[in-house]
């Protein structure tokens, strides 16, 4: 599978990967930020609309194929209405846990089994394909970096390096470029702002606020 074709919450799974120290930049913040990723990928497609601020399934019967995507989407639709910020945390490790078996079954991520205290089992999940990591990492420094500022960009990659950017995945980002990260992003304004806010908020004391620009 190539790069392009990783859905956006792998590209977000991946890109919290320190490839030289062959583990997770940021453990506790893993589950929030997957889970935006999903949230934000089923808002580009349509099928999450916002409604004042409540997350809304746009059809109860729609389905993507993708196994993240469409658990993600059974769930908002048989729950009771929450906004972003609650379903940016809310049994976010189910939406983690699906994306990592989506990987291991791609050979990008190898699931280790062992047992805690020779009793308890336990898996591992270390990568497989570091290759492919440091790939996305380049081109979510690249598209971060660039000096035009209407360089045209592919949306899927500026919607994983802004949501990367406000979850602290990606250093160095100030208020300017996650801005035109938004702007290239492609995703529905609303629901993008959204998803953004509540990210930063679940965040807040560890990473660094930017201002999101309002508006299409």
């Amino acid at each position: 599978m190539s790069n392009g074709s990783l859905s956006l919450p792998s590209r977000l799974y991946l890109l919290a990967w320190d490839t030289a120290r062959r583990e997770v930049t940021e453990p506790a913040r893993l589950p929030s930020v997957v889970r935006a990723g999903a949230l934000t990928e089923l808002a580009r497609r349509g099928l999450l609309t916002d409604d004042d601020g409540i997350v809304t399934p746009l059809d109860l019967d729609s389905r993507t194929g993708d196994a993240v995507l469409d658990g993600l989407l059974e769930l908002v639709s048989e729950s009771c209405p929450h906004g972003w910020r609650t379903w940016v945390t809310l049994r976010a490790r189910h939406t983690l846990d699906a994306v990592r078996e989506q990987l291991v079954a791609e050979g990008v991520v190898r699931a280790e089994r062992r047992r805690v205290l020779r009793v308890f089992p336990s898996v591992d999940h270390v990568l497989a394909d570091t290759a492919r990591v440091d790939a996305l990492h380049r081109e979510a420094r690249l598209i971060l970096d660039a000096s035009a500022p209407d360089e045209p960009v592919p949306g899927p990659a500026a919607t994983a390096a802004a949501l990367a950017a406000v979850a602290g995945l990606l250093p160095g980002a100030d208020d300017r470029r996650v801005e035109r990260l938004v702007r290239l992003a492609g995703a529905p304004a609303p629901a993008l702002d959204g998803i953004l806010s509540a990210l930063r908020t679940t965040h807040a004391g560890s990473v660094p606020a930017p201002a999101f620009p309002r508006g299409g």
